[in-house]
């Protein structure tokens, strides 16, 4: 292969990262000592904090080239495109040229196996800490971490990097060692356990630094917007209930920031193939388009375990094992349990509010203010930004109802989307 200019290598390498959705920027309050850098060209991509920032992200692999053949990636050993890699010294000034020019305000680093996983590993390590320690970079850096590394390479990448994320790729091992089988479920489960024992540490050791003299010792750096991770879906036959309790289960053990849901792209439908136009592989299902609307489904209930208080039971059971395509899983939630109702908004405790359809947390934290010095009316809660089309059901206000739900088919035909896109009910707030 002849050589390849940055120019380049930009496109290859962005293109080739743009379907791992798992970088976010919210946790950090930022590198120390930075002195350049804070929390459309290729690459560039858009995320969000949780006080509903938008922020950009440089996101591109440090090499495309892979030893592994997982059959859903379009960067696996066996795929007919162009491979690449960056040096360390190109992507570090790379990022720092980005920022100056107002592009990014960090980087998300990922990278093919194109070697043992620790040299992968310090590739990436390496120049997250060319950043911080040459460059005087101080703005976001988020790390991949790569499955069958070891602890001490962890522990490293988490001096330099805000975030870790190590992908749990598929639902169940068994879909893991038909699509990947040279990936190992213990190999992913080991890195997150690494991460989640180091960060203990070093959250102790936080705690006690607080008792020694100011200035004897400086707090312990170790990736403070924690570790996330990514799972596909569609690609294999798990239904949503099996989706929904393993993530449950990283959440609890690993105290995970977050789960991302990518919808499977049949890698034959991928526009930046080369000569692969008839890619078929028996392991996967046939080429269709991606579950969009399953991905939204999930990211919903997802919302509801991390921040409504619901547990994986109460969402999906084994009866009802797929999320409903018409409705969101709160309303689902709540047409099925109708003898939880009516809430009276002026005597629930925030927990209870949260289980109103179209009442988010924001608008239960409102409400709870603004009733301890006067009676909420339904006028009051269309000010605070409830959505009271949907909330109008489930609820009372000094114990009058906008209307009853004596009727429950007829409000699921009210609430339900008739396209079944579910892309127009807001994502947090329902």
């Amino acid at each position: 292969m002849g050589a390849v200019d940055l120019h380049e290598k930009i496109s290859i390498l962005s293109g080739a990262a743009k379907y791992d959705a798992s970088c976010a920027t919210s946790g950090s309050s930022g590198f120390k000592g930075g002195k350049m850098g804070a929390t459309l060209p290729s690459g560039v991509c858009h995320s969000w904090t949780q006080d509903g920032r938008c922020v950009s992200l440089l996101k591109v692999l440090y090499s495309n080239a892979c030893k592994y053949d997982c059959a859903y990636c379009v960067n696996r050993a066996s795929a007919d495109i162009k491979r690449s890699s960056f040096t360390v010294k190109e992507l570090a000034e790379l990022t720092c040229e980005f920022y100056k020019r107002n592009y990014i305000e960090g980087l998300f680093l990922s990278s093919g196996i194109f070697s043992d996983p620790d040299i992968v590993m310090e590739k990436l390590t390496e120049t997250a800490k060319t950043l911080r320690t040459e460059m005087g970079f101080g703005g976001y850096i988020h790390l991949k971490l790569i499955p069958g590394t070891g602890e001490k390479m962890i522990r490293e990448a988490g001096k330099w990097a805000d975030r870790l994320s190590v992908n749990i790729e598929l639902p169940s091992e068994k879909s893991l060692n038909c699509l990947a089988p040279e990936k190992s479920k213990k190999d992913i489960i080991g890195a997150m356990n690494d991460f989640s024992n180091v960060r203990c540490e070093t959250e102790e050791a936080k705690k006690k630094s607080r008792f020694l003299p100011q200035g004897k010792v400086s707090s312990p750096w170790f990736s403070p917007a924690g570790q996330s991770t990514q799972l596909i879906v569609g690609a294999t036959g798990e239904d949503d209930r099996r989706i929904i309790n393993l993530t449950s289960s990283l959440y609890n053990k690993f105290s995970l920031k977050r789960v991302y849901y990518s919808a499977f792209i049949h890698p034959g439908n991928l526009t930046h193939r080369t000569t692969n136009t008839n890619y078929a592989d028996p392991r996967l299902p046939e080429s269709i388009s991606p579950p969009l609307v399953r991905e939204h489904r999930l990211y919903q209930a997802d919302w509801l375990l991390r921040f409504y208080h619901f547990s994986a039971d109460e969402i999906l059971t084994d009866d009802q094992p797929f999320l409903d395509v018409q409705l969101d899983p709160k309303t689902v939630w709540a047409l099925n349990n109708l003898d939880f109702f009516p809430v009276e908004i002026n005597r629930a405790n925030y927990e209870t509010l949260l289980r109103i359809p179209g009442i988010g947390a924001k608008t239960a934290r409102r409400v709870i203010e603004m009733r301890r010095s006067r009676s909420l009316t339904i006028e009051n809660l269309h000010k605070i930004g409830a959505a009271v089309k949907r909330a109008r059901y489930f609820m009372t206000a000094s114990g009058n109802y906008i209307e009853r739900p004596d009727d429950p088919a007829r409000i699921r035909r009210l609430l339900s989307d008739t396209d079944g896109a579910g892309l127009q009910l807001p994502l947090f707030e329902f």
